[in-house]
């Protein structure tokens, strides 16, 4: 038997290849996630313990707790109080200490000196600091000097090789103050990386970056280096003890280890991200086994009964059918960890391109990699091919003495309608129950849910499949005997066109439920500004990242203006969990937006009260005068009241807090946004081009109507829409090769009646269109599937963030249409191959063809 299936293996070659190609494209992904993020590990692990060697001990505020999102401007997220600056004498008089350096670091945002737009924002931090090796062991110059005065800057390599910037220009800088200019003299990289992860980083001297950052008399933290002989955590214990209550002192290692391990959180989640993608695509790829293994089982009818003729036993057929698929997956295994290689490489320089510079270091594959790499491959191939396996061991002696079967038969249609019934309902129940309840692993349920819902319609879509292949196919009848033909062979064989289906479903039903949820959060937002929005003008930043306060201080002195309100926002936590703060002025916040709020709300917003969203206070049965359990990274536990409660939170969240309340609990000060209200009978775009002159200094702003505004929100979730449609390209790329691999083996089955289609006058011309016609219902059928799926999970999506804001359900009809169409494009696509070989078929060798 192994002998025979070996054969078989070297027989069917490259329909079997069709079918790894697809196995290599998901476990590529899977692996190219691991070796892209592990190197990442590998390479800021390196870099972290290079920058911690400059120092032995650390002194530094305590912090209650570290939040999960960056801090504003891509700050870092970290929260902690500065401390005195005298501090750094106290420290330099504990024995074993030889020097001692206080450093500083906060918001400073470079202007690029030839378009006038700020550089960086977008996701990477954009930090200025004071030039201090002490702090950062790895920090050295590329050229040029340190800076030694007021008017004097040192910018990262990265930034001066990306925007051409060289040692003696002149570069305006913006801070959380006002905006000032230096001569670049000097440019630093860190050992062989050209900047921090993506981070522009501006360097100044102490006394500079103390004023220009807003710490004037205090430090971020105090770096010191021990004497020789003194261990570091002697050392820590020994400065430990002459700190006051509130500062603490750690070991450069402790620090490392930190900055390490918030890293890996971060990547885990874009890990997590990646590998989502990857088991979908992979899910995709299961479906494709499944339906060539069941055809070419079927195929293999009078093979098989042959050597049930000759002895072999049905364990033995299903055990030399799941040996087969063993090989398959675990030769595409292989392949694909190879592929991950290129992908992981593919995927830093799509990093590089948003300026996320990688330190050097080797490309890292793991042991962990490898093996999750053959254990997912090898199982998702075996685990497909046991259904058709058991059907080969069914297969009688008797069959030896009849003709190869196609696998037209769609079986027990009462079985099969109560299977797809009993698994689609169990999983819209996970994933309703993961969307609206509150499971303990919510992402999981879902992510389970979702795939038994597919595999539930996958089950059904057999019996609706010939009905709908002949809705799909009827106006292709009239022209001529190849559309005839084709819509014929798509209906003869409906599971065999379902399976086909399927695996298409899958990923135009996530692609169709992305562009539901896009649309109904445009309509959302829409709504939001309709019904809440009373400004006339909105100052913001083309990346979205938060700016300096002095904007709205200009904005505000501009004629016309009655009123320049400020937002904030920041992390904190409540009962445990992080969640989001939103900052007003309450003085003005009511002339730019209604939060419709209980009476007494923005007086009590300005007494240091919280508002809380009227659904949130419900639901933890919180009344107006109760405490809300809130705790911040630079004080830790401190109860707010909740002075009262909003029924409209799409522009703020679910908690509100005054100005003055966000100064006390956050470092840094930044604006989100600022609306502005404009005076009766002042002229909007005199307006307007006032504060555009009066903010231009500042670089990144722009001053918007309400119109802009609102298509800005849009284009940026259309950003968002297309990267996660890009994601799911590999899913349906591999659906596609799937409809490829199906047609092959199609025209391999019907070799004979292709021949026989010839021979009675058919052109060859005409078989390609016939091929090309069974491809393209193929392919609408698996996108009507996969909208209708898709509209199902874009409507529980939307009723499961409704709290959230997303309140307005759209289905973009125009653009669900253009998926069909462009999903029988891709049919037509897919059939280039199948339908060239179908016509080229040799027409007396395909009619004496067995």
């Amino acid at each position: 038997m192994l002998h025979a299936t070996l054969k078989s293996l070297l027989a069917r070659k490259l329909r079997l290849g069709l079918t790894a190609l697809s196995i290599v494209l998901g476990v590529g992904f899977v692996a190219g996630t691991f070796v892209l993020t592990d190197t990442m590990n590998k390479a800021f692990d390196d870099l972290f313990k290079q920058a911690a060697s400059g120092s032995d001990v650390i002194v530094r505020a305590t912090s209650a707790f570290q939040p999960s999102q960056a801090g504003p401007g891509g700050g870092g997220g970290e929260q902690r109080d500065p401390i005195p600056q005298d501090l750094v004498a106290t420290v330099a008089g504990v024995p074993g200490v030889r020097s001692a350096a206080g450093g500083v670091t906060g918001y400073a945002q470079m202007v690029d000196p030839k378009t006038g737009d700020a550089i960086g924002g977008v996701g990477p931090p954009t930090f200025g600091a004071n030039w201090n090796q002490t702090a950062n062991a790895a920090l050295e110059l590329r050229s040029g000097a340190p800076p030694t005065g007021p008017d004097q800057v040192v910018v990262d390599a990265a930034t001066a090789k990306k925007y051409r910037l060289s040692v003696g220009q002149t570069i305006r800088v913006l801070f959380q103050g006002p905006a000032r200019e230096f001569r670049i003299v000097g440019i630093a990289g860190f050992g062989t990386a050209d900047n921090l992860g993506g981070a522009t980083l501006a360097l100044f001297d102490t006394p500079t970056a103390q004023q220009v950052l807003g710490k004037e008399g205090v430090f971020d933290e105090i770096d010191i280096v021990g004497d020789p002989g003194v261990s570091d955590t002697v050392l820590r214990a020994r400065v430990q003890d002459a700190l006051p209550e509130g500062v603490e002192a750690v070991t450069s290692t402790t620090v490392a280890d930190e900055n390490s391990k918030a890293l890996k959180e971060g990547l885990g989640f874009f890990r997590t991200a990646l590998l989502v993608f990857a088991f979908i695509a992979l899910f995709v790829g299961a479906f494709i086994i499944f339906n060539t293994f069941s055809i070419i089982v079927a195929q293999r009818t009078r093979e098989l009964a042959l050597l049930r003729t000759l002895g072999a036993t049905r364990r033995q057929v299903m055990t030399s059918v799941i040996v087969e698929a063993f090989a398959v997956g675990l030769f595409a295994s292989i392949l694909g960890i190879v592929a991950g290689i290129g992908i992981a490489l593919g995927l830093q320089g799509l990093l590089a391109a948003f300026n996320i510079d990688l330190p050097s270091t080797s490309t890292q594959l793991e042991p962990r990699t490898i093996i999750v790499a053959l254990l997912v491959g090898t199982v998702v191939t075996v685990f497909s091919s046991i259904l058709p396996a058991r059907r080969a061991a069914k297969v009688a002696p008797v069959q030896a003495l009849r003709e190869s079967q196609e696998t037209g038969a769609v079986g027990s249609s009462w079985r099969r309608l109560v299977a797809g019934l009993v698994v689609t309902a169990g999983g819209m129940g996970a994933l309703l129950y993961g969307l609206f309840g509150t499971p303990a692993s919510a992402g999981a349920l879902v992510g389970a849910g979702a795939a038994a819902t597919f595999i539930g319609v996958a089950i059904l879509s057999p019996l609706v499949a010939k009905p709908i292949a002949a809705a799909i196919g009827a106006p292709i009848r009239g022209l001529g005997i190849s559309g005839k033909l084709g819509r014929e062979n798509a209906m003869r064989n409906p599971r065999r066109s379902a399976s086909t289906a399927a695996a298409l479903m899958i990923g135009l039903g996530l692609v169709a439920m992305v562009a539901i949820l896009a649309a109904s959060l445009k309509a959302s937002f829409d709504a939001a500004l309709n019904d809440t929005l009373k400004a006339d003008l909105v100052l913001s930043t083309s990346s979205f990242v938060p700016f300096s306060p002095d904007a709205a201080a200009k904005a505000s002195q501009v004629p016309g203006v009655a009123a320049a309100s400020e937002f904030r926002q920041g992390g904190f936590r409540v009962n445990g969990s992080t969640a989001f703060l939103t900052a007003v002025d309450p003085s003005t916040v009511e002339q730019v937006t209604s939060l419709k709020e209980s009476p007494g709300s923005i007086p009590a917003l300005a007494n240091g009260d919280v508002l809380v969203f009227d659904d949130v206070a419900t639901e933890n049965a919180w009344a107006i005068g109760d405490s809300l359990p809130a705790a911040f990274g630079t004080v830790g536990k401190t109860p707010l009241t909740i002075g009262g409660v909003y029924t409209e939170n799409r522009l703020v969240g679910n908690y509100v807090v005054s100005l003055e309340t966000y100064q006390k609990y956050f470092p840094e000060q930044l604006d989100s946004f600022v609306m502005v209200k404009l005076q009766p009978g002042a002229d909007p775009q005199t307006v307007q081009r006032g504060i555009e002159d009066a903010t231009r200094s500042f670089g990144n702003i722009e001053v918007q109507d309400q119109t802009a505004f609102r298509d800005k929100q849009a284009g940026f979730i259309n950003q968002l829409v297309g990267l996660i449609t890009a994601l799911l390209a590999m899913a349906i790329l591999i659906a596609l090769f799937g409809i490829v691999n199906t047609l092959g083996l199609s025209v391999f089955e019907r070799t004979r009646e292709l021949g026989l289609l010839r021979a009675v006058g058919m052109s060859r011309r005409q078989v390609r269109s016939m091929i090309r016609w069974e491809a393209v219902i193929i392919a609408v059928l698996g996108a009507v599937l996969g909208i209708a799926i898709g509209v199902a999970f874009g409507w529980s999506l939307q009723q499961a963030l409704a709290s959230q804001g997303v309140t307005e359900l759209r289905i973009p009809g125009g653009q669900l249409v253009l998926y069909l169409v462009l999903a029988g494009l891709a049919g037509v696509l897919a059939a280039i191959l199948p339908a060239r070989r179908a016509a080229r078929l040799n027409v007396l060798r395909a009619i004496s063809y067995e």
